[in-house]
Protein backbone atom coordinates (compact mmCIF):
# COMPACT_ATOMS: atom_id res chain seq x y z
CA UNK A 1 0.00 0.00 0.00
CA UNK A 2 1.27 3.46 -0.87
CA UNK A 3 2.37 5.71 2.00
CA UNK A 4 -0.58 7.60 3.46
CA UNK A 5 -0.02 10.85 5.40
CA UNK A 6 -1.78 11.53 8.69
CA UNK A 7 -5.32 12.69 7.97
CA UNK A 8 -5.71 14.27 11.42
CA UNK A 9 -2.50 16.27 10.85
CA UNK A 10 -4.13 17.80 7.75
CA UNK A 11 -7.13 18.96 9.83
CA UNK A 12 -4.80 20.48 12.43
CA UNK A 13 -2.66 22.20 9.79
CA UNK A 14 -5.75 23.80 8.23
CA UNK A 15 -6.87 25.15 11.61
CA UNK A 16 -3.43 26.67 12.28
CA UNK A 17 -2.89 28.03 8.74
CA UNK A 18 -6.37 29.60 8.57
CA UNK A 19 -6.55 30.73 12.22
CA UNK A 20 -8.22 34.11 11.61
CA UNK A 21 -10.36 33.13 8.62
CA UNK A 22 -14.10 32.41 8.73
CA UNK A 23 -14.68 28.65 8.96
CA UNK A 24 -18.27 27.58 9.69
CA UNK A 25 -21.51 29.58 9.52
CA UNK A 26 -25.10 28.63 10.17
CA UNK A 27 -26.85 30.37 7.26
CA UNK A 28 -28.31 33.64 8.56
CA UNK A 29 -26.78 32.80 11.94
CA UNK A 30 -23.48 32.90 13.83
CA UNK A 31 -20.01 32.38 12.31
CA UNK A 32 -17.11 30.45 13.83
CA UNK A 33 -13.60 31.34 12.68
CA UNK A 34 -10.96 28.62 12.57
CA UNK A 35 -9.58 29.70 15.97
CA UNK A 36 -13.13 29.50 17.43
CA UNK A 37 -13.45 25.95 16.12
CA UNK A 38 -10.05 25.10 17.67
CA UNK A 39 -11.08 26.49 21.06
CA UNK A 40 -14.34 24.53 21.07
CA UNK A 41 -12.52 21.35 20.01
CA UNK A 42 -10.09 21.79 22.91
CA UNK A 43 -12.94 22.26 25.39
CA UNK A 44 -14.66 19.12 24.11
CA UNK A 45 -11.35 17.24 24.45
CA UNK A 46 -11.12 18.35 28.08
CA UNK A 47 -14.69 17.17 28.66
CA UNK A 48 -13.99 13.82 26.96
CA UNK A 49 -10.78 13.24 28.92
CA UNK A 50 -12.22 14.16 32.31
CA UNK A 51 -15.37 12.07 31.77
CA UNK A 52 -13.35 8.94 31.01
CA UNK A 53 -13.62 8.72 27.19
CA UNK A 54 -10.65 6.80 25.79
CA UNK A 55 -9.14 6.68 22.32
CA UNK A 56 -11.13 4.22 20.23
CA UNK A 57 -14.36 4.79 22.14
CA UNK A 58 -17.42 5.47 19.97
CA UNK A 59 -19.11 8.90 19.97
CA UNK A 60 -22.37 9.22 18.00
CA UNK A 61 -23.76 12.42 16.46
CA UNK A 62 -27.37 12.88 15.35
CA UNK A 63 -28.78 16.24 14.30
CA UNK A 64 -29.22 18.58 11.38
CA UNK A 65 -26.10 20.07 9.79
CA UNK A 66 -24.69 22.97 11.78
CA UNK A 67 -21.38 24.60 12.73
CA UNK A 68 -21.57 22.93 16.14
CA UNK A 69 -22.27 19.49 14.60
CA UNK A 70 -19.15 19.90 12.43
CA UNK A 71 -17.06 21.01 15.41
CA UNK A 72 -18.20 18.06 17.56
CA UNK A 73 -17.28 15.70 14.71
CA UNK A 74 -13.81 17.24 14.36
CA UNK A 75 -13.35 17.08 18.15
CA UNK A 76 -14.19 13.37 18.10
CA UNK A 77 -11.67 12.55 15.34
CA UNK A 78 -8.86 14.73 16.73
CA UNK A 79 -9.31 13.12 20.17
CA UNK A 80 -8.79 9.67 18.67
CA UNK A 81 -12.35 8.50 19.28
CA UNK A 82 -14.47 6.83 16.57
CA UNK A 83 -17.27 9.01 15.17
CA UNK A 84 -20.69 7.46 14.50
CA UNK A 85 -22.70 9.96 12.37
CA UNK A 86 -26.43 9.15 12.32
CA UNK A 87 -28.95 10.59 9.85
CA UNK A 88 -31.24 12.94 11.79
CA UNK A 89 -34.13 11.75 9.60
CA UNK A 90 -34.06 8.31 11.21
CA UNK A 91 -36.94 7.65 13.59
CA UNK A 92 -36.24 7.15 17.31
CA UNK A 93 -36.04 3.34 17.22
CA UNK A 94 -33.50 3.46 14.40
CA UNK A 95 -31.34 5.90 16.36
CA UNK A 96 -31.56 3.67 19.45
CA UNK A 97 -30.53 0.65 17.35
CA UNK A 98 -27.46 2.35 15.89
CA UNK A 99 -26.32 3.78 19.25
CA UNK A 100 -26.66 0.34 20.85
CA UNK A 101 -25.12 -1.60 17.94
CA UNK A 102 -22.12 0.73 17.75
CA UNK A 103 -21.57 0.71 21.52
CA UNK A 104 -21.40 4.51 21.58
CA UNK A 105 -20.36 6.01 24.91
CA UNK A 106 -21.65 9.53 24.20
CA UNK A 107 -24.36 10.86 21.89
CA UNK A 108 -24.51 14.41 20.53
CA UNK A 109 -28.09 15.38 19.57
CA UNK A 110 -29.74 18.28 17.74
CA UNK A 111 -32.81 20.17 18.94
CA UNK A 112 -35.40 17.96 17.20
CA UNK A 113 -33.70 14.62 17.92
CA UNK A 114 -33.37 15.55 21.59
CA UNK A 115 -37.17 15.55 21.90
CA UNK A 116 -37.80 12.24 20.11
CA UNK A 117 -35.29 9.74 21.53
CA UNK A 118 -35.75 7.69 24.70
CA UNK A 119 -32.53 7.49 26.76
CA UNK A 120 -33.87 4.43 28.62
CA UNK A 121 -33.64 2.47 25.32
CA UNK A 122 -29.89 3.25 25.06
CA UNK A 123 -28.61 1.78 28.36
CA UNK A 124 -24.96 1.75 27.30
CA UNK A 125 -24.73 5.53 26.88
CA UNK A 126 -22.91 7.49 29.59
CA UNK A 127 -24.24 10.81 28.40
CA UNK A 128 -26.23 12.80 25.83
CA UNK A 129 -24.89 16.20 24.78
CA UNK A 130 -27.00 18.96 23.20
CA UNK A 131 -25.31 20.10 19.95
CA UNK A 132 -26.37 23.80 19.96
CA UNK A 133 -24.51 24.63 23.21
CA UNK A 134 -22.86 21.34 24.31
CA UNK A 135 -24.92 21.26 27.49
CA UNK A 136 -25.86 17.90 29.05
CA UNK A 137 -29.24 16.41 28.19
CA UNK A 138 -28.35 13.34 30.24
CA UNK A 139 -25.42 12.26 32.40
CA UNK A 140 -25.14 8.81 33.91
CA UNK A 141 -21.73 9.34 35.52
CA UNK A 142 -20.46 11.78 38.14
CA UNK A 143 -17.30 12.30 36.08
CA UNK A 144 -19.22 13.58 33.05
CA UNK A 145 -21.42 15.84 35.18
CA UNK A 146 -18.38 17.30 36.95
CA UNK A 147 -16.44 17.73 33.68
CA UNK A 148 -19.27 19.70 32.05
CA UNK A 149 -20.04 21.83 35.08
CA UNK A 150 -16.35 22.77 35.59
CA UNK A 151 -15.36 22.89 31.91
CA UNK A 152 -14.57 26.63 31.69
CA UNK A 153 -12.65 26.45 34.94
CA UNK A 154 -10.53 23.50 33.71
CA UNK A 155 -9.94 25.21 30.36
CA UNK A 156 -8.79 28.38 32.19
CA UNK A 157 -6.39 26.40 34.36
CA UNK A 158 -4.87 24.63 31.35
CA UNK A 159 -4.52 27.86 29.34
CA UNK A 160 -4.15 30.68 31.93
CA UNK A 161 -3.32 33.32 29.31
CA UNK A 162 -5.12 32.32 26.14
CA UNK A 163 -5.42 29.43 23.69
CA UNK A 164 -2.95 29.85 20.80
CA UNK A 165 -1.99 28.14 17.55
CA UNK A 166 0.89 26.25 19.19
CA UNK A 167 -1.60 24.51 21.48
CA UNK A 168 -3.18 22.74 18.49
CA UNK A 169 -1.29 19.50 18.90
CA UNK A 170 -3.82 16.73 19.27
CA UNK A 171 -4.04 13.02 18.41
CA UNK A 172 -2.52 11.96 15.09
CA UNK A 173 -3.39 8.76 13.25
CA UNK A 174 -0.22 6.68 13.00
CA UNK A 175 -2.01 3.70 11.43
CA UNK A 176 -3.73 4.48 8.08
CA UNK A 177 -5.92 1.42 8.62
CA UNK A 178 -7.10 2.66 12.01
CA UNK A 179 -10.87 3.04 12.40
CA UNK A 180 -11.98 6.69 12.04
CA UNK A 181 -15.76 6.43 11.79
CA UNK A 182 -18.66 4.01 11.39
CA UNK A 183 -21.30 5.11 8.90
CA UNK A 184 -24.57 3.19 9.07
CA UNK A 185 -26.40 2.45 5.83
CA UNK A 186 -29.58 1.55 7.72
CA UNK A 187 -31.19 2.09 11.08
CA UNK A 188 -32.87 -1.24 11.76
CA UNK A 189 -31.08 -3.88 13.84
CA UNK A 190 -31.70 -6.80 11.48
CA UNK A 191 -30.45 -4.80 8.50
CA UNK A 192 -27.83 -2.56 10.12
CA UNK A 193 -24.60 -2.29 8.21
CA UNK A 194 -22.07 -0.14 9.99
CA UNK A 195 -19.49 0.71 7.32
CA UNK A 196 -16.06 0.93 8.98
CA UNK A 197 -14.18 3.84 7.39
CA UNK A 198 -10.41 3.99 8.06
CA UNK A 199 -8.27 7.15 8.15
CA UNK A 200 -6.71 6.19 4.80
CA UNK A 201 -10.12 6.37 3.10
CA UNK A 202 -10.81 9.86 4.51
CA UNK A 203 -7.35 11.01 3.41
CA UNK A 204 -7.69 9.38 -0.02
CA UNK A 205 -11.04 11.08 -0.71
CA UNK A 206 -9.56 14.41 0.44
CA UNK A 207 -6.48 13.89 -1.75
CA UNK A 208 -8.71 13.08 -4.73
CA UNK A 209 -10.67 16.32 -4.19
CA UNK A 210 -7.40 18.29 -3.96
CA UNK A 211 -6.15 16.72 -7.19
CA UNK A 212 -9.25 17.64 -9.22
CA UNK A 213 -10.41 20.85 -7.49
CA UNK A 214 -7.35 22.13 -5.61
CA UNK A 215 -6.53 24.75 -8.26
CA UNK A 216 -10.12 25.98 -8.41
CA UNK A 217 -11.12 26.04 -4.72
CA UNK A 218 -9.02 28.36 -2.58
CA UNK A 219 -8.72 29.60 0.99
CA UNK A 220 -11.52 32.00 1.87
CA UNK A 221 -13.90 30.72 -0.82
CA UNK A 222 -17.55 30.38 0.22
CA UNK A 223 -19.17 26.95 -0.04
CA UNK A 224 -22.66 25.73 0.81
CA UNK A 225 -23.45 22.47 2.62
CA UNK A 226 -26.87 21.09 1.65
CA UNK A 227 -26.43 17.31 1.94
CA UNK A 228 -26.48 15.71 5.41
CA UNK A 229 -22.99 15.40 6.90
CA UNK A 230 -24.08 12.04 8.32
CA UNK A 231 -24.02 10.82 4.67
CA UNK A 232 -20.47 10.21 3.33
CA UNK A 233 -21.09 12.23 0.13
CA UNK A 234 -21.89 15.40 2.08
CA UNK A 235 -19.27 14.63 4.73
CA UNK A 236 -16.37 14.21 2.28
CA UNK A 237 -17.13 16.84 -0.35
CA UNK A 238 -19.19 19.56 1.33
CA UNK A 239 -17.28 19.60 4.59
CA UNK A 240 -13.94 17.79 4.98
CA UNK A 241 -12.35 18.93 1.69
CA UNK A 242 -13.53 22.52 2.12
CA UNK A 243 -12.55 22.78 5.80
CA UNK A 244 -9.10 21.36 5.10
CA UNK A 245 -8.73 23.85 2.21
CA UNK A 246 -9.44 26.91 4.37
CA UNK A 247 -12.87 27.57 2.89
CA UNK A 248 -15.86 29.18 4.62
CA UNK A 249 -18.64 26.56 4.87
CA UNK A 250 -22.27 27.70 5.24
CA UNK A 251 -24.90 25.32 6.65
CA UNK A 252 -28.60 25.32 5.84
CA UNK A 253 -29.71 24.40 9.33
CA UNK A 254 -33.36 23.80 8.40
CA UNK A 255 -35.08 21.66 5.77
CA UNK A 256 -33.74 23.04 2.47
CA UNK A 257 -36.72 23.86 0.23
CA UNK A 258 -35.92 24.84 -3.37
CA UNK A 259 -36.74 28.49 -2.56
CA UNK A 260 -34.34 28.56 0.42
CA UNK A 261 -31.61 26.84 -1.58
CA UNK A 262 -32.02 29.28 -4.48
CA UNK A 263 -31.78 32.25 -2.09
CA UNK A 264 -28.74 30.74 -0.38
CA UNK A 265 -26.99 30.30 -3.75
CA UNK A 266 -27.66 33.99 -4.50
CA UNK A 267 -26.41 35.16 -1.08
CA UNK A 268 -23.40 32.87 -0.63
CA UNK A 269 -22.24 32.50 -4.26
CA UNK A 270 -20.49 29.15 -3.59
CA UNK A 271 -17.24 28.31 -5.40
CA UNK A 272 -18.28 24.70 -5.95
CA UNK A 273 -21.69 23.01 -5.85
CA UNK A 274 -22.09 19.44 -4.65
CA UNK A 275 -25.62 18.19 -5.20
CA UNK A 276 -27.97 15.29 -5.64
CA UNK A 277 -30.09 15.19 -8.81
CA UNK A 278 -33.30 16.26 -7.07
CA UNK A 279 -31.93 19.71 -6.15
CA UNK A 280 -30.65 20.38 -9.68
CA UNK A 281 -33.79 19.03 -11.32
CA UNK A 282 -36.12 21.13 -9.16
CA UNK A 283 -34.22 24.36 -9.83
CA UNK A 284 -34.08 23.65 -13.58
CA UNK A 285 -37.78 22.72 -13.76
CA UNK A 286 -39.00 25.61 -11.61
CA UNK A 287 -36.60 28.41 -12.58
CA UNK A 288 -35.47 27.61 -16.12
CA UNK A 289 -37.88 25.43 -18.10
CA UNK A 290 -40.86 27.80 -17.70
CA UNK A 291 -38.82 30.57 -19.35
CA UNK A 292 -37.69 28.56 -22.35
CA UNK A 293 -40.57 26.19 -23.04
CA UNK A 294 -42.66 28.71 -24.96
CA UNK A 295 -43.20 28.95 -28.72
CA UNK A 296 -40.94 31.98 -29.23
CA UNK A 297 -37.97 30.34 -27.46
CA UNK A 298 -38.50 27.02 -29.24
CA UNK A 299 -38.45 28.88 -32.56
CA UNK A 300 -35.18 30.66 -31.69
CA UNK A 301 -33.56 27.42 -30.53
CA UNK A 302 -34.40 25.81 -33.89
CA UNK A 303 -32.82 28.60 -35.94
CA UNK A 304 -29.18 27.59 -36.58
CA UNK A 305 -28.01 31.20 -37.10
CA UNK A 306 -28.88 32.36 -33.59
CA UNK A 307 -29.17 28.99 -31.85
CA UNK A 308 -25.69 29.23 -30.26
CA UNK A 309 -26.22 32.75 -28.88
CA UNK A 310 -29.58 31.74 -27.39
CA UNK A 311 -28.01 28.72 -25.71
CA UNK A 312 -25.25 30.91 -24.28
CA UNK A 313 -27.85 33.28 -22.84
CA UNK A 314 -29.81 30.36 -21.34
CA UNK A 315 -26.60 28.95 -19.85
CA UNK A 316 -25.84 32.36 -18.28
CA UNK A 317 -29.29 32.36 -16.66
CA UNK A 318 -28.85 28.82 -15.31
CA UNK A 319 -25.39 29.68 -13.94
CA UNK A 320 -26.90 32.74 -12.28
CA UNK A 321 -29.58 30.54 -10.63
CA UNK A 322 -26.75 28.69 -8.84
CA UNK A 323 -25.02 31.83 -7.59
CA UNK A 324 -22.91 32.60 -10.67
CA UNK A 325 -19.53 31.99 -9.00
CA UNK A 326 -18.92 28.22 -9.11
CA UNK A 327 -16.34 26.18 -10.99
CA UNK A 328 -18.67 23.25 -11.65
CA UNK A 329 -21.70 21.38 -10.32
CA UNK A 330 -20.93 17.82 -9.20
CA UNK A 331 -23.97 15.54 -9.17
CA UNK A 332 -24.16 12.17 -7.46
CA UNK A 333 -26.06 10.00 -5.00
CA UNK A 334 -28.96 8.97 -7.28
CA UNK A 335 -29.85 8.52 -10.95
CA UNK A 336 -29.91 11.79 -12.91
CA UNK A 337 -33.00 12.58 -14.99
CA UNK A 338 -32.06 12.15 -18.65
CA UNK A 339 -34.17 15.09 -19.87
CA UNK A 340 -32.45 17.50 -17.48
CA UNK A 341 -28.97 16.09 -18.19
CA UNK A 342 -29.55 16.35 -21.94
CA UNK A 343 -30.63 19.98 -21.53
CA UNK A 344 -27.58 20.90 -19.43
CA UNK A 345 -25.26 19.25 -21.94
CA UNK A 346 -26.94 21.07 -24.84
CA UNK A 347 -26.36 24.51 -23.29
CA UNK A 348 -22.74 23.65 -22.25
CA UNK A 349 -23.50 24.01 -18.53
CA UNK A 350 -20.46 23.08 -16.35
CA UNK A 351 -21.76 19.93 -14.69
CA UNK A 352 -20.42 16.44 -14.09
CA UNK A 353 -21.85 13.23 -12.63
CA UNK A 354 -19.83 11.08 -10.21
CA UNK A 355 -20.30 7.64 -8.70
CA UNK A 356 -19.62 6.34 -5.24
CA UNK A 357 -20.75 4.28 -2.28
CA UNK A 358 -20.65 4.64 1.49
CA UNK A 359 -18.27 1.65 1.44
CA UNK A 360 -15.73 3.80 -0.46
CA UNK A 361 -16.13 6.91 1.69
CA UNK A 362 -17.60 7.56 -0.97
CA UNK A 363 -15.89 8.27 -4.31
CA UNK A 364 -15.26 5.63 -6.98
CA UNK A 365 -15.61 7.46 -10.34
CA UNK A 366 -15.38 11.09 -11.45
CA UNK A 367 -14.34 13.25 -14.42
CA UNK A 368 -13.98 17.02 -14.70
CA UNK A 369 -16.85 18.65 -16.60
CA UNK A 370 -14.52 19.64 -19.46
CA UNK A 371 -13.82 15.97 -20.24
CA UNK A 372 -17.00 14.39 -18.89
CA UNK A 373 -18.83 11.94 -21.15
CA UNK A 374 -22.62 12.58 -20.89
CA UNK A 375 -24.55 9.57 -19.63
CA UNK A 376 -21.52 8.20 -17.79
CA UNK A 377 -20.38 8.67 -14.19
CA UNK A 378 -16.73 9.37 -15.00
CA UNK A 379 -13.62 7.24 -14.64
CA UNK A 380 -11.88 5.53 -11.72
CA UNK A 381 -10.42 8.20 -9.42
CA UNK A 382 -6.89 8.51 -8.06
CA UNK A 383 -5.98 5.74 -5.55
CA UNK A 384 -8.77 3.52 -6.98
CA UNK A 385 -9.17 0.78 -9.62
CA UNK A 386 -12.49 -0.12 -11.23
CA UNK A 387 -13.36 -3.14 -13.37
CA UNK A 388 -16.52 -4.67 -14.79
CA UNK A 389 -17.13 -8.34 -14.02
CA UNK A 390 -18.15 -9.23 -17.56
CA UNK A 391 -16.67 -11.15 -20.51
CA UNK A 392 -17.21 -8.03 -22.65
CA UNK A 393 -17.15 -4.95 -20.35
CA UNK A 394 -17.84 -2.51 -23.21
CA UNK A 395 -21.04 -4.20 -24.39
CA UNK A 396 -22.26 -6.67 -21.76
CA UNK A 397 -23.15 -5.18 -18.36
CA UNK A 398 -21.50 -6.79 -15.36
CA UNK A 399 -21.07 -6.00 -11.69
CA UNK A 400 -18.94 -2.91 -10.97
CA UNK A 401 -15.97 -3.82 -8.75
CA UNK A 402 -13.71 -1.28 -7.02
CA UNK A 403 -10.39 -1.61 -5.18
CA UNK A 404 -8.03 0.85 -3.50
CA UNK A 405 -7.41 3.18 -0.58
CA UNK A 406 -11.04 4.34 -0.41
CA UNK A 407 -12.45 0.89 0.35
CA UNK A 408 -13.84 0.25 3.84
CA UNK A 409 -12.39 -2.13 6.44
CA UNK A 410 -15.68 -4.06 6.47
CA UNK A 411 -19.05 -3.97 8.22
CA UNK A 412 -18.99 -3.51 12.00
CA UNK A 413 -19.90 -6.73 13.84
CA UNK A 414 -21.03 -8.31 10.56
CA UNK A 415 -18.35 -10.64 9.19
CA UNK A 416 -20.78 -12.50 6.94
CA UNK A 417 -21.83 -9.33 5.08
CA UNK A 418 -18.16 -8.29 4.87
CA UNK A 419 -17.17 -11.62 3.28
CA UNK A 420 -19.90 -11.36 0.63
CA UNK A 421 -18.92 -7.76 -0.25
CA UNK A 422 -15.10 -7.76 -0.04
CA UNK A 423 -13.29 -10.57 -1.83
CA UNK A 424 -9.84 -12.03 -1.08
CA UNK A 425 -8.15 -9.75 -3.61
CA UNK A 426 -9.55 -6.59 -2.00
CA UNK A 427 -12.26 -5.90 -4.58
CA UNK A 428 -15.41 -4.27 -3.27
CA UNK A 429 -18.48 -5.76 -4.98
CA UNK A 430 -20.81 -2.78 -5.45
CA UNK A 431 -23.91 -4.75 -6.47
CA UNK A 432 -24.36 -2.26 -9.32
CA UNK A 433 -24.33 -3.26 -12.98
CA UNK A 434 -22.43 -1.26 -15.57
CA UNK A 435 -20.26 -1.12 -18.68
CA UNK A 436 -16.94 0.61 -19.34
CA UNK A 437 -15.77 2.07 -22.63
CA UNK A 438 -12.22 1.96 -24.02
CA UNK A 439 -11.37 5.28 -22.33
CA UNK A 440 -12.44 3.99 -18.92
CA UNK A 441 -15.76 5.83 -18.66
CA UNK A 442 -18.22 3.87 -16.52
CA UNK A 443 -21.92 3.69 -17.43
CA UNK A 444 -24.33 2.44 -14.76
CA UNK A 445 -27.00 0.17 -16.20
CA UNK A 446 -28.90 -0.82 -13.09
CA UNK A 447 -28.69 -2.09 -9.54
CA UNK A 448 -28.40 -5.77 -8.83
CA UNK A 449 -28.96 -5.15 -5.16
CA UNK A 450 -32.45 -4.50 -3.89
CA UNK A 451 -31.48 -1.15 -2.42
CA UNK A 452 -33.43 1.82 -3.73
CA UNK A 453 -32.11 5.38 -3.82
CA UNK A 454 -34.26 8.18 -2.48
CA UNK A 455 -34.45 11.42 -4.42
CA UNK A 456 -31.94 13.03 -2.05
CA UNK A 457 -29.53 10.12 -2.29
CA UNK A 458 -30.59 8.31 0.89
CA UNK A 459 -30.36 4.54 0.86
CA UNK A 460 -33.78 2.85 1.10
CA UNK A 461 -33.93 -0.84 1.93
CA UNK A 462 -37.29 -2.25 0.82
CA UNK A 463 -36.89 -5.38 2.97
CA UNK A 464 -37.10 -3.24 6.09
CA UNK A 465 -40.39 -1.66 5.02
CA UNK A 466 -41.78 -4.99 3.82
CA UNK A 467 -40.82 -6.59 7.11
CA UNK A 468 -42.99 -4.08 8.97
CA UNK A 469 -45.79 -4.21 6.40
CA UNK A 470 -46.03 -8.00 6.44
CA UNK A 471 -46.91 -7.96 10.13
CA UNK A 472 -49.84 -5.57 9.64
CA UNK A 473 -53.56 -6.33 9.36
CA UNK A 474 -54.66 -8.53 6.45
CA UNK A 475 -51.20 -8.55 4.77
CA UNK A 476 -49.82 -11.92 3.62
CA UNK A 477 -46.80 -10.63 1.72
CA UNK A 478 -45.62 -7.43 0.09
CA UNK A 479 -43.04 -5.87 -2.16
CA UNK A 480 -41.99 -2.21 -2.22
CA UNK A 481 -41.13 -0.72 -5.61
CA UNK A 482 -40.08 2.74 -6.76
CA UNK A 483 -42.14 4.75 -9.24
CA UNK A 484 -40.20 7.90 -10.21
CA UNK A 485 -39.35 9.32 -6.78
CA UNK A 486 -42.23 7.68 -4.89
CA UNK A 487 -42.43 4.34 -3.08
CA UNK A 488 -45.40 2.07 -3.81
CA UNK A 489 -46.27 -1.05 -1.83
CA UNK A 490 -47.72 -4.01 -3.71
CA UNK A 491 -49.63 -6.12 -1.19
CA UNK A 492 -51.08 -9.60 -1.51
CA UNK A 493 -53.86 -9.56 1.13
CA UNK A 494 -55.25 -12.43 3.14
CA UNK A 495 -58.29 -13.06 0.90
CA UNK A 496 -59.33 -16.17 2.83
CA UNK A 497 -59.53 -14.25 6.09
CA UNK A 498 -61.33 -11.41 4.29
CA UNK A 499 -64.01 -13.85 3.07
CA UNK A 500 -64.40 -15.26 6.59
CA UNK A 501 -64.93 -11.75 7.92
CA UNK A 502 -67.30 -10.79 5.10
CA UNK A 503 -64.93 -8.08 3.79
CA UNK A 504 -65.00 -6.90 0.16
CA UNK A 505 -62.35 -5.15 -1.96
CA UNK A 506 -63.39 -1.70 -0.76
CA UNK A 507 -62.95 -2.84 2.84
CA UNK A 508 -59.48 -4.19 2.04
CA UNK A 509 -58.53 -0.92 0.33
CA UNK A 510 -59.50 0.99 3.49
CA UNK A 511 -57.54 -1.39 5.71
CA UNK A 512 -54.44 -1.03 3.52
CA UNK A 513 -54.74 2.75 3.60
CA UNK A 514 -54.87 2.57 7.40
CA UNK A 515 -51.79 0.32 7.31
CA UNK A 516 -50.03 2.87 5.10
CA UNK A 517 -50.78 5.71 7.53
CA UNK A 518 -49.56 3.65 10.50
CA UNK A 519 -46.34 2.40 8.88
CA UNK A 520 -45.43 5.90 7.67
CA UNK A 521 -45.41 7.06 11.28
CA UNK A 522 -42.52 4.66 11.88
CA UNK A 523 -40.53 5.56 8.75
CA UNK A 524 -38.22 8.51 7.99
CA UNK A 525 -39.61 11.04 5.51
CA UNK A 526 -37.60 9.77 2.53
CA UNK A 527 -38.90 6.19 2.79
CA UNK A 528 -42.61 6.75 3.38
CA UNK A 529 -45.10 4.77 1.26
CA UNK A 530 -47.08 6.94 -1.16
CA UNK A 531 -49.72 4.31 -1.99
CA UNK A 532 -50.68 0.66 -1.52
CA UNK A 533 -51.89 -1.45 -4.44
CA UNK A 534 -53.64 -4.79 -3.99
CA UNK A 535 -52.10 -7.75 -5.80
CA UNK A 536 -54.55 -10.63 -6.25
CA UNK A 537 -52.12 -13.50 -6.84
CA UNK A 538 -49.25 -14.64 -4.65
CA UNK A 539 -45.93 -13.23 -5.82
CA UNK A 540 -43.75 -15.58 -7.86
CA UNK A 541 -40.85 -17.04 -5.87
CA UNK A 542 -37.36 -18.40 -6.48
CA UNK A 543 -36.46 -21.94 -5.27
CA UNK A 544 -35.21 -20.26 -2.10
CA UNK A 545 -38.72 -18.81 -1.65
CA UNK A 546 -37.70 -15.19 -2.10
CA UNK A 547 -39.91 -13.02 -4.30
CA UNK A 548 -38.75 -12.51 -7.89
CA UNK A 549 -38.60 -8.74 -7.56
CA UNK A 550 -37.66 -8.04 -11.15
CA UNK A 551 -41.08 -9.27 -12.31
CA UNK A 552 -42.88 -6.49 -10.46
CA UNK A 553 -40.87 -3.34 -11.15
CA UNK A 554 -43.25 -2.19 -13.89
CA UNK A 555 -46.55 -3.18 -12.28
Amino acid sequence: MEKVPSFIAIIQKSIVDNWDFDALTDYRGATLQYHDVARKIEKLHIMFENSGVKKGDKIALCGRNSAHWATAFLATLTYGAVAVPILHEFVADQIHNIVNHSGAKLLFVGDVVATTIDPAKMPGLEGIIYIPDYSLVLSRTDRLTYAREHLNEMFGRKYPKYFRKEHVNWFTDEDPNGLALINYTSGTTGFSKGVMIPYRALWSNYDFACSVLGKEIKRGNNTLSILPMAHMYGMAFEFIFEFCSGCHVFYLTRVPSPAIIAQAFADIKPAIIIAVPLIIEKIIRKKVFPKIQNNRMRLLLNMPVINMRVRERICEQVVKAFGGNFYEVIIGGAAFNQEVESFLHRINFPYTVGYGATECAPIICYEDYKNFMPGSCGKAVVHMEVKIDSPDPENVPGEILARGLNVMLGYYKNEEATRTTLDNEGWYHTGDLGTMDAEGNVFIKGRSKNMLLGANGQNIYPEEIEDKLNSMAMVVESIVIQKEDKLVALVHPDYEEARNLGLNSDDLEKIMEQNRVEINQELPSYSKISSVRLHEEEFEKTPKKSIKRFLYQDV
